[in-house]
């Protein structure tokens, strides 16, 4: 063990801890500073940390350009605090990995392609009939709501006010609660699904209102595991897969739809639409404004209809 790695393996922890200490998660980052340390005691490298050996580590793992552009990013803050003890660390040049802000277009589903997933959520996993009316309610759930797929499995079963038909969304992407109302439908789903999940678990193993088949919150990983297979059962499988995270997509532009269809004001009640989704400024929003072609047409038709009234 090198003096070298000894010291950067603790710089990287002392790091990770401050951090943390300042209220942020740092999982991805702290792993990423962690296989900085690996990768200098496998390659054997001796001090100081310099651009040419970050480089060399950025893309000595596979993924994608924004991957590594995200990477290099961590180890250039890190460098910034690393400096502060070994005045030989190099700073990291912020144009080395130019990151892409093109933002690749959401898959909107129809309403027939939508009841066909739903009937696959319902038919999937026969062997364990709680995953499947898990499945059901979580996906109608984020359909229904536009909620990001994280706020549905951190959902706890106090956040979810069965009476009033309300969720409370914590620790959301910009840490700040929010309270969701549902409609009266999807409250009905939701009384359902919770009896189901009572009966098949009368002593849960935690908090959670989604429950996996083990009987424990549904992690990350299980719901896309889930959620792909419902979508190969539903035909829906192509060049480009559907994530979770459509739905959300679908949900603002079937809103932004109905409210041209009631000829609405649609620039003023975008700041509601952004309230409810849980963003920080309205303008947000327009990232989940995908212009499908009936969408379109109906900004068109009133566009022309408003120039002929003048």
């Amino acid at each position: 063990m090198s003096a070298f790695f000894k010291m950067l393996a603790e710089k990287v922890e002392s790091y990770i801890e401050l951090r943390r200490s300042l209220g942020y998660s740092f999982k991805k980052q702290a792993a990423t500073l962690r296989a900085l340390a690996r990768f200098v005691e496998t390659e054997h490298l001796d001090g100081p940390l310099t651009q040419s050996m970050a480089l060399n580590f950025v893309l000595s793992i596979e993924g994608a350009a924004n991957g590594r552009a995200i990477r290099h990013g961590v180890l250039r803050r890190f460098c910034e605090y690393l400096a502060v003890y070994d005045a030989r660390t190099e700073a990291l040049d912020p144009r080395a990995f130019p990151r892409s802000r093109a933002i690749p277009p959401p898959r909107i589903l129809s309403d027939e392609e939508l009841a066909s997933l739903m009937l696959a959520c319902r038919r999937i996993s026969p062997q364990y009939p709680e995953r499947s009316v898990m499945l059901t309610m979580l996906v109608g759930l984020l359909a229904s709501t536009g909620l990001r797929s994280g706020e549905g499995l951190r959902l706890d079963r106090a956040d979810v006010d069965l009476v009033s038909g309300v969720l409370h969304i914590r620790r959301t992407k910009f840490r700040k609660d929010r309270l969701v109302p549902v409609h009266a439908t999807t409250l009905a789903a939701l009384r359902q699904y919770a009896r189901l999940r009572d009966m098949a678990f009368p002593t849960p193993k935690d908090s959670a209102f989604f429950l996996s088949s083990r009987g424990n919150r549904l992690s990350k990983t299980g719901l896309a595991l889930a959620f792909g297979a419902a979508c190969k059962l539903a035909g829906l499988t192509c060049d480009k897969a559907l994530r979770p995270h459509d739905l959300r997509h679908r949900f603002a532009v079937t809103r932004l739809a109905a409210w041209h269809r009631e000829n609405a004001d649609v620039q003023a009640l975008l700041p509601l639409l952004a309230t409810y989704l849980g963003h920080a400024h309205y303008t947000d929003t327009a990232y989940y404004v995908t212009g499908t072609a009936d969408l379109l047409g109906m900004a068109a038709d009133r566009a022309l209809a408003h120039g002929g009234a003048s």
